[in-house]
């Protein structure tokens, strides 16, 4: 994203009038949602000076926000496993993760799909959604049952892209192989262990078929703000 990013963390580029994390941020405090936890890295004080650590939209409940400084802490991003592991005990059982560089302005965060993963075998559940340009090939499988696959490289069946949205349990972080807290602030990729799980039968998913995009470069911002 860059020269953007040079002087802006991603999440804070406008998108459609407002920052790209606001909208995730709006949508879960739409649906009840109002502690949330945002992982910052590079630039990470601009989002804690822009949003500060309690926010109110119009219309929409206060959301209470608390913070894990990735980047000020270890001077770098922990990727995304390593970030949730680091922040795991400010979080409930059961909680939401959505990338702040995806753009889903009509997805829907209600506590009845939280109710329904928690009563589920399944320790992370995935909306997926139709493949983008720019992953033509997707990224899992999805079975009519539901259970997301981890589908090799060359082999049959059809792949969707992971849109980021996902419910996890804490015990999905439990064999890692990070102790509790990331005190070393270890780097850890989440899709091999999504893949693993998958293997085990652990990770159910969806279709989310509402406007999705990833902003990853500046001529796909542009697009959204045409």
């Amino acid at each position: 994203m860059r020269p953007l990013t040079d002087v802006t963390p991603k999440p804070l580029l406008m998108v459609q009038g407002q920052p790209l994390m606001q909208w995730p941020m709006q949508a879960l405090a739409r649906g009840g949602f109002t502690c949330q936890l945002v992982n910052t890295a590079w630039l990470g004080e601009q989002i804690l000076a822009h949003f500060g650590r309690c926010v109110t939209w119009p219309g929409l409940p206060q959301v209470r926000i608390t913070y894990s400084h990735e980047g000020h802490d270890f001077g770098r991003a922990l990727e995304t496993a390593g970030g949730i592991v680091r922040a795991l005990s400010q979080l409930a059982e059961v909680f939401w993760v959505v990338a702040g560089d995806v753009f889903a302005p009509d997805f829907v965060f209600t506590p009845e799909a939280v109710q329904r993963f928690a009563a589920s075998p399944a320790l992370a559940h995935l909306w997926l959604v139709p493949n983008p340009a720019h992953n033509p090939g997707g990224d899992f499988g999805l079975s009519a049952t539901g259970q997301v696959l981890n589908l090799p490289k060359g082999a049959g069946g059809r792949k969707l892209t992971f849109s980021t949205i996902a419910l996890y349990k804490k015990t999905f972080f439990a064999d890692c192989g990070l102790p509790t807290g990331n005190p070393q602030g270890t780097a850890l990729a989440l899709a091999p262990l999504l893949r693993a799980a998958m293997d085990r039968g652990l990770v159910t998913g969806e279709v989310y078929a509402g406007a999705w995009a990833d902003v990853g470069t500046p001529e796909r911002l542009a697009q959204l703000n045409r």
